[in-house]
């Protein structure tokens, strides 16, 4: 009765929103044609005749129409994303952009007008003139998604009551259910929470909590608060928030447009090296060598190795006459140059000496080696190099194919791409900078050359990059020019205009005065987008959700991007499931910090029932006893279950089973959470269900994943498929079962075909 209660309130909620929402997008269309109209207008009265007064004031509002035109097209994702009922029963609705309708009246709030502080800065302990703030979720013009948060549940009417949705629905119930505790219960909750948010922006906070203890809520919450208190320092620098894997980052994404989304970077590990998405996870065995801290060294190994000199002299022979044959041009004639053994060692160990990036320190080997070169020549031709003699010379020689070749070989200018795939592709470059790895170890890191990428592999692109650096002279000579070029192009275009329109004859502005004007500095980029192509972008805060999962080369790569150490990193030690992950924090942040870290802790529960959490309690006892579970809060609906097939019936039961717990929850979600080496045929005998791990998979009523791919996530139900595999599959296998069970926050059951494991006894 309650969860159908529910499920009414959440649909005329959802109808009353979707009427509102769909008012500000007939708003903003039809502000949008005017604008559009007004631009047509300005372009339609020519570029020349008028007054010179005239033109000016034509350039300016074209300019003006035309930004507005790009703002109110850049909006329509998300136009409102938020609502604020405060204490003298107003509602405002929060937005990308402020609108107002045909009387004037505001009628959607700019998310940076003053007016729409309480909405960033309303905690439950200090929630200011709020009674209410609600969240709305949009896919294109459509409400999909509510989520409340109540800071006065007795200032609400009942009717008013009867519409929350969301964390408040849930909160409500809690207070409806028990008496005196409860209260004390939510009220614990809610300032564990405010905690978290409040905390000051630097430094590191840890946000440690177990499943279910709401510390993405209030990571995000957090980010929020921190935008809008610190606006002036994180819209110029920018917010990373990185997580587990795609799916999550939708997942918490439908509450980031609140956030200003054109200041926040979502992406995952694998994400975190421009050009590069990766997806695969390695084995255990090879995810803990590369995970590694000895890897840093293993790295500047191979880059020393591949900064060589020949065994002897080197010697290039290189091209002194040619003759063009039936139009080909063909070497008739070449000469040997000679560079000692000696000096060539001498031009390696001055560039080393210099400490730069090997790719820049690489210019100053390739100018010792071509000098020497170019000496030699002119030795063996007899002729002496004077002045800006002996720079022509080395550029001559620069440019045969043979010597850039030996010079190449000798010291290549590498990607962090070539490097890693050479250096896992070659059993003997592996020895030789892999002195400090076992055998075995070495041999978790071979693979084939050309193979995809790992999430494990991205740490380790990114710690090359770092050693490697980039000569990028050539790229800003380059630029240079193609910048002098445009400039002279938007001159003559500029002294073209002065003169068709007269105006060059007052003398009033000159062509490089009037090319100032108009240039804008090309396409126009948010915080965000320059920041996720910048590889070496310095973030003003970084978020790490699922924190526990990053092993320590990640770590080293999330500290480049915030260098003042102000980080929020939300996880949970118990749930470490990577095997290169954390068994402390400490170990992972005081390389870092040195100690200088502070940690809040999230311990009540309110999400995961109390029967479903005594199930993985057990479960955590035996697999990390020395790691505390949080206190449930909530009674079940009903109990957890063990169903126990024959082995042929595993998969035709699933489909069936399926069904009918998409019957009991009704609009909720259920996943179906099996072990790596299960999930293709598993997704295979339930073809309705989602299973791809893609951003938008969470719009299935049901989606069939590993336990990696579900952390951080939540569901109605969750289906287990052998408790067993999932035990095994790794060292970590424990914990992974422990984060399975706590997904669910309604039903759960485990289906298997042989005996349960001991940790799961309460369920037989």
């Amino acid at each position: 009765m309650e969860r159908r209660a529910s499920s009414t309130a959440r649909a005329e909620a959802l109808r009353s929103e979707q009427s509102y929402v769909s008012m500000l997008y007939d708003r903003l269309d039809a502000v949008r044609r005017n604008a559009e109209t007004a631009l047509s207008q300005e372009h339609g009265r020519g570029a020349a005749g008028g007054t010179h007064q005239a033109r000016l004031e034509r350039d300016v509002f074209s300019h003006e129409h035309a930004r507005r035109v790009a703002q109110l097209n850049a909006v329509e994702r998300g136009l409102c994303f938020g609502r604020i009922d405060d204490t003298e029963d107003d509602t405002y609705y929060i937005g990308r952009v402020g609108l107002r309708d045909d009387q004037g009246e505001l009628v959607l709030i700019d998310w940076r007008a003053p007016a729409a502080r309480p909405f960033y800065i309303a905690t439950p302990s200090d929630p200011g003139p709020l009674v209410r703030r609600r969240h709305l979720h949009t896919r294109g013009r459509t409400v999909v998604g509510l989520d409340d948060e109540v800071f006065d549940l007795a200032r609400m009417s009942e009717p008013d009551r009867g519409t929350l949705v969301g964390e408040a629905a849930l909160m409500a119930a809690l207070r409806r259910e028990r008496t005196g505790r409860m209260g004390d219960i939510v009220a614990t909750i809610q300032a564990e929470q405010d905690q978290v948010i409040r905390s000051g922006m630097a430094g590191a906070l840890v946000v440690q909590g177990g499943p279910g203890t709401g510390k993405t809520v209030a990571a995000l919450h957090r980010a929020a608060y921190l935008l809008y208190a610190h606006r002036d320092t994180l819209e110029r620098r920018g917010v990373l928030v990185v997580g587990p894997n795609a799916m999550f980052l939708r997942y918490i994404g439908q509450v980031l447009p609140s956030l200003g989304e054109t200041d926040v970077v979502l992406t995952t590990v694998g994400e975190l090296y421009p050009g590069v998405r990766a997806t695969a996870a390695d084995e255990p065995r090879t995810a803990v060598v590369k995970g590694g801290p000895r890897m840093v060294e293993v790295l500047r190994a191979a880059v020393r190795d591949r900064q060589r000199v020949p065994d002897g002299d080197l010697e290039v022979q290189v091209p002194t006459k040619t003759s063009v044959r039936g139009g080909v041009e063909v070497v008739v004639e070449r000469m040997a140059l000679r560079v000692d053994h000696a000096t060539c060692v001498r031009a390696r160990d001055r560039a080393r000496a210099v400490r730069n990036p090997h790719n820049v320190a690489r210019k100053l080997f390739v100018d010792s080696a071509l000098t020497a070169l170019a000496l030699d020549e002119a030795r063996r031709l007899d002729r002496p190099l004077e002045g800006d003699d002996l720079r022509y010379a080395r550029a001559a020689l620069w440019q045969t194919r043979e010597v850039r070749e030996a010079l190449d070989a000798l010291w290549p200018y590498l990607t962090p791409q070539r490097l890693l795939g050479d250096l896992f592709a070659d059993p003997g470059a592996l020895r030789s900078a892999g002195a400090s790895l076992t055998p075995e170890e070495r041999a978790a890191l071979a693979r084939p050359a050309g193979s995809p990428w790992t999430v494990d592999d991205v740490p380790l692109l990114d710690e090359a990059a770092e050693l490697l650096g980039e000569d990028d002279a050539g790229a800003r000579a380059a630029a240079r020019r193609a910048a002098g070029r445009e400039r002279a192009e938007a001159e003559l275009y500029a002294r073209e205009v002065l003169v068709v329109s007269g105006v060059a004859d007052l003398e009033v502005m000159d062509a490089a005065a009037l090319a100032d004007r108009h240039d804008d500095g090309g396409p126009a980029t948010t915080t965000a987008q320059r920041a996720e192509r910048d590889r070496t972008w310095a973030y003003g805060h970084v978020i790490v959700d699922e924190a526990q999962e990053l092993s320590a080369m990640a770590w080293r790569a999330i500290m480049r991007r915030v260098p003042a150490r102000s980080l929020t990193i939300v996880g949970d030690i118990a749930q470490t499931g990577s095997a290169a992950g954390a068994r402390s924090w400490g170990e992972m942040l005081d390389p870092y910090v040195g100690g200088r870290w502070r940690e809040a802790r999230l311990m009540i529960n309110y999400r995961t029932p109390a029967e479903i959490m005594e199930v993985a309690a057990d479960v955590l006892k035996a697999v990390a006893p020395d790691q505390e579970p949080p206190l449930s809060v909530r009674d079940g609906e009903a109990p957890p279950r063990a169903l126990r097939v024959a082995r042929d019936d595993l998969l035709p039961t699933l489909p069936h089973l399926v069904r009918s717990e998409l019957t009991e929850i009704g609009e909720g979600r259920l996943a179906v959470l099996t072990c790596d080496a299960r999930h293709g045929e598993v997704a295979a005998a339930i073809p309705e269900a989602a299973s791809a791990l893609t951003a938008d998979a969470l719009d299935s009523p049901a989606v069939v994943l590993t336990v990696t791919q579900a952390k951080g996530l939540e569901f109605d139900s969750v289906v287990i498929v052998e408790p067993g595999e999932i035990l095994a599959q790794s060292p970590k296998g424990g914990q992974d079962l422990y984060v399975a069970i706590t997904r669910a926050t309604r039903r759960l059951t485990v289906l298997h075909t042989g005996d349960l494991p001991p940790a799961l006894a309460r369920l037989a």
